[in-house]
């Protein structure tokens, strides 16, 4: 008898320490993380700079837009630039590759327009985040 109270007692210890775990969805479970290809830097004018970004695994568009961005904020920053502006991206994704065509306006003062974007801020989250730059 004293066995089987000892049994009860480590099924609730078990039960009571695995009821504070979080459990993981099936999206979360299933969702690979995104695989970084590689980035080609071209520049087309003194101040406008085409990337081309491609991954695969689990991405998605934004997963795209971030590495694209990434990659023009370390490029901004090699430079000599604080600031870029987006002015583009065109998203593919064929065969399991995701690629990105993003353009972008690099410059020392902050631009004008809505898709600005600080170099040194976005640099740091993509190293936190381990997105890899140029």
């Amino acid at each position: 008898m004293r066995f089987r109270a000892l049994i009860s007692l480590v099924v609730l210890a078990l039960a009571a320490g695995l009821s504070g775990c979080e459990t993981q969805t099936n999206d979360e479970v299933s969702r690979a993380a995104p695989v970084y290809e590689g980035i080609d830097t071209r520049l087309l004018d003194g101040d406008l700079v085409n990337f081309h970004v491609a991954m695969s695994g689990e991405s998605s568009v934004e997963d795209v837009d971030q590495y694209a961005a990434c990659a023009a904020a370390q490029y901004t920053l090699i430079r000599g630039y604080g600031f870029a502006r987006h002015v583009r991206t065109n998203v593919v994704e064929e065969g399991g590759i995701w690629r990105g065509d993003a353009v972008y306006t690099i410059s020392s003062s902050l631009p004008r327009g809505l898709k600005t974007i600080d170099a040194e801020v976005v640099a740091a989250h993509c190293a936190e985040n381990g997105i890899p730059m140029v």
